[in-house]
């Protein structure tokens, strides 16, 4: 299995010729290869695997190089790829377009393995440097666990995955039981240390590498769950159940039991092509309704 640090390379050109030579100059364990031999499907695989660099032929049929580039920076998913440009000719207003496009570089075709090489390593490099700043505005500054903000990328990432791979996407949203109540006879900080405690718990329970446990808002947290079924997000959302019964956090105010309980929704769908993500969201979010209107200390499921 690779590790977290592997980073992701696109190559995007209409000639296979030209896919297979890049693909064989960059090959390596340090890197995961993804092509695209059209502008269309190269937006598909940039939205699904966000890669952290992006190779770019500026003539190809259709949707040339200009119009991908175009599209890629005014999506908040794509917009921060660095892209470099591929190109057949030496022209500086070539060259201004793209930069004023938002692409970082230019390699010149037909492309010399150690000069791509030189460049991908440059960008990657930079790209991580730049991924480190930016994974840090993506925690939770109480719980430690992911934000709202990363939850909504990361969604919007797996459902377009999902529409890809024809695969089930299950959300589970977790609400602490009467924490409003616990909050006020408690007291603030109390409060905090017991968010901070279920979201650890939460999150341990989120094992696989696919799996985010984050904050969604206040007292409640989000689990997604890419490619489970329903069944299987039955059996996780019981274990989180579970892991929050055995920190026996004593909550006297709580109408359901004598320590912290989590009401759960739980949503499964099939995304399909142009479905908007928050369809998945709306259904977790009438589960966990509805979970509460049982009584709370539930789990409930909606299709």
């Amino acid at each position: 299995m690779k590790s977290d640090m592997t980073q992701k390379i696109l190559i995007v050109d209409d000639m296979q010729a030209n896919l297979n030579e890049l693909s064989q100059a960059l090959k390596s364990q340090e890197h995961d290869i993804f092509v695209a031999t059209h502008g269309r499907s190269a937006l598909e695989v940039a939205r699904s695997e966000i890669p952290d660099l992006i190779l770019l032929d500026i003539a190809m049929p259709e949707m040339d190089g200009y119009a991908v580039c175009s599209q890629l920076k005014k999506d908040g998913i794509t917009r921060n790829i660095p892209v470099i440009f591929l190109k057949e000719r030496e022209s500086e207003e070539d060259e201004a377009k793209g930069l004023e496009l938002g692409a970082v570089d230019y390699i010149s075709k037909p492309c010399r393995p150690p000069l791509v090489k030189a460049r991908v390593k440059t960008y990657l490099e930079l790209k991580r440097q730049y991924d480190i700043v930016e994974n840090i505005s993506e925690i939770d500054g109480l719980t430690g666990v992911s934000n709202r903000r990363h939850f909504d990328q990361v969604l919007e990432q797996e459902w377009r995955r999902a529409i890809r791979g024809f695969s089930r996407l299950s959300l589970i949203i977790i609400d602490i039981d009467y924490f409003r109540l616990f909050n006020e006879n408690y007291g603030c900080t109390a409060g905090d240390d017991c968010l901070k405690q279920v979201a650890q718990a939460l999150n341990q329970k989120a094992k696989r590498s696919t799996d985010l446990l984050a904050r969604y808002q206040g007292e409640q947290f989000a689990c997604l769950l890419p490619l489970t079924e329903a069944k299987g997000a039955f059996v996780m959302a019981n274990k989180l159940r579970d892991c929050i019964i055995s920190l026996n956090m004593p909550h006297g105010y709580s109408a359901v039991a004598d320590h912290v309980t989590i009401s759960q929704g739980i949503a499964t769908l099939l995304p399909y092509p142009h479905s908007e993500a928050t369809k998945l969201i709306v259904s977790a979010e009438k589960a966990l309704e509805l979970a509460k209107l049982e009584g709370r200390n539930q789990i409930s499921f909606v299709d």
